[in-house]
């Protein structure tokens, strides 16, 4: 009687038989789960149909095996005799595969079709690249069961060998993540839905190397709004003195400007040159506007309130390109200032510091920077308030120097009826006589 069982130190399943009075146990590189036993059962139905009907042939099913050569002198048949030279797994691949199980390119276009719809237009572009320059070239023509952690290692090895786009240097890690996302959400959801161990389990993404920021001082801030060419001074003093996010600001529109309570609703984002939603439920915020920002909100409605609904906009009134005014008018700016280069984001990073520095309460930081808690704020940007405000352990100092001259005092107040304290008050000497 034939039989499944599972061999305990590989844990996979073997198919146990007799065949011309001889037992034969055929190990599959199948796990045993419920699933697989499943495909093995419609294999080994085939076998007794075929013994029964007289037709079987033992290398058709498994022609590497090492009883196979038992049975070929009696196994007569052109059929044996021409499948002798199969390659190894092909029959039985074909036999314990499931018909229904795609192949990578097919389910990478159903999980897409799928998961579009919950994506911003930035992301499906960036994905849709991805699928098809990198992943379906690759891993396109293989059964999305049969892709292994080795093929997946390999892959991932390749690419840090691969030159990054319009650079002299290798992809970096956090790039090759990046590739490598869509890749693990497609086998995982094909896992869950074909019955098949992920190859991703226990595989770590590689360790990307932290992003420095480098705001910029308050000097190089005002040299920067001074200098900028005079249709972008408010864009820029509004970036730098609000910490709106670049498709933020570009897709400020006048109906969001709120004068009457000072206050810049931020609700929409450009992306893509499109309108989308803010990039989350917590970047629906209201910001605060500094007398700075109403000026340079009020100076530029005289220029677009009329033409546009954005309020800073193209020739055309449309929404401005920020790859076009970043290599226009932001680097060319900082090329002709000295200024060390930097991503216009970095006008973000400035306005969080600054806040910091004046002392702002850090939760109304945090609300204006559009994160839900106070724990990214102190993260990014911690280490650069001790320079600012000269929060570095000099008002621990000052405390014990206090201390100790409270105790001088209280000794010499003891001693003599009158005392003259000298104070001094942020470089300002005050001589004060206090009668005891």
């Amino acid at each position: 009687m034939a039989s499944i069982q599972v061999r305990k130190r590989t844990n996979c399943l073997i198919i146990d038989f007799y065949y011309r009075g001889q037992r034969c146990r055929e190990q599959t590189a199948l796990e045993d789960s419920a699933a697989n036993r499943k495909k093995v059962q419609k294999v080994l139905d085939r076998v007794e149909s075929d013994m029964a009907a007289g037709t079987f042939e033992y290398r058709r099913y498994f022609p590497t095996s090492k009883n196979a050569v038992k049975f070929d002198v009696l196994e007569t048949s052109p059929n044996a005799i021409k499948l002798v030279t199969t390659q190894v797994g092909q029959a039985l691949e074909a036999q314990l595969a499931k018909s229904d199980v795609p192949l990578f390119r097919e389910f990478a276009e159903t999980w897409f079709a799928e998961k579009e719809v919950e994506w911003r237009k930035s992301h499906r572009i960036s994905t849709r690249a991805d699928l098809d320059r990198v992943l379906i070239p690759h891993f396109g023509d293989k059964v999305v069961s049969q892709i292994t952690k080795a093929d997946i290692l390999t892959f991932r090895a390749s690419l840090a060998k691969v030159t990054a786009r319009g650079k002299a240097t290798l992809l970096s890690a956090r790039r090759i993540n990046k590739i490598m996302g869509p890749l693990r959400q497609i086998l995982s959801e094909a896992a869950d839905r074909f019955d098949f161990r992920t190859p991703f389990f226990n595989l770590k993404q590689l360790r990307a190397r932290k992003t420095d920021i480098k705001p910029f001082t308050l000097d190089e801030l005002k040299l920067i709004i001074n200098t900028v060419r005079p249709d972008f001074k408010n864009y820029y003093t509004v970036r730098f003195f609000t910490g709106m996010r670049t498709g933020e600001v570009d897709g400020l529109k006048w109906k969001y400007v709120d004068f009457e309570h000072r206050m810049i609703l931020v609700r929409e984002t450009v992306v893509a040159g499109e309108d989308e939603y803010t990039k989350n439920d917590g970047s629906q915020r209201e910001i605060t506007m500094s007398q700075v920002v109403y000026d340079a909100l009020k100076e530029q409605e005289k220029a677009t309130r009329k033409v546009s609904e954005y309020v800073f906009c193209n020739n055309l009134g449309k929404p401005l390109d920020h790859k076009n005014v970043t290599n226009r008018v932001w680097y060319p700016l900082l090329r002709h200032l000295n200024i060390e280069k930097r991503r216009p984001y970095h006008c973000r990073h400035t306005a969080a510091t600054l806040w910091l520095a004046a002392g702002e309460n850090p939760e109304w930081i945090a609300k204006q920077m559009g994160h839900s808690t106070t724990e990214m704020l102190f993260r990014v940007y911690s280490r650069f308030v001790p320079n600012m405000t000269r929060q570095d352990g000099s008002a621990f100092e000052r405390l014990l120097l206090q201390s100790g001259a409270a105790d001088s005092k209280l000794a010499a107040t003891a001693a003599a009826p009158t005392a003259t304290v000298t104070a001094h008050d942020a470089g300002a000497q005050l001589l004060v006589t206090e009668e005891r």
